[in-house]
């Protein structure tokens, strides 16, 4: 059970968080990381309106590979948070909704953020620590 990185993405797809957290994952750019963010925001955007049943639905929830699944958690705000775990980790829903609860308190109530913008927050980062563990990056 491990958890290799959170990325955060925000409503037009640019990503303004990403950390990893374990070994596992392939080292990426920065711009191999926005690629793929942008990606995953496409794909997710697709996915919404992919419901068999009619209507619309809120996207993808779980992308899982041979070796690592992705769980993501979209926000009213259209944010989107995006957890990269190996395939045994048992929670990650809760985990991304802590993260979610962090986001708020350390990120949106900080008077000096602008939304939409890369996150630079000290405190999210010591708080996702503490969550999560160390980060690599």
């Amino acid at each position: 059970m491990a958890i290799f990185g959170l990325w955060v993405i925000n409503k037009a797809g640019g990503l303004v968080y990403q950390r990893n957290f374990a070994d596992g994952l392939a080292q990426l750019t920065s711009n191999e990381y926005l690629v793929l963010a942008g990606t995953l925001h496409g794909i997710h955007a697709i996915t919404s309106r992919l419901s068999p049943i009619g209507g619309s639905s809120s996207g993808a929830q779980v992308i899982e590979g041979e070796s690592f699944k992705m769980t993501i958690l979209l926000t009213a705000t259209a944010t989107k948070f995006v957890l990269l775990t190996s395939l045994a980790e048992p929670n990650p829903d809760n985990v991304l909704q802590k993260v979610y609860e962090i986001y708020s308190d350390a990120v949106m109530k900080n008077p000096f953020h602008t939304p939409e913008m890369p996150i630079r927050s000290e405190g999210f980062d010591t708080r996702i620590t503490a969550l999560i563990g160390s980060g690599q990056t």
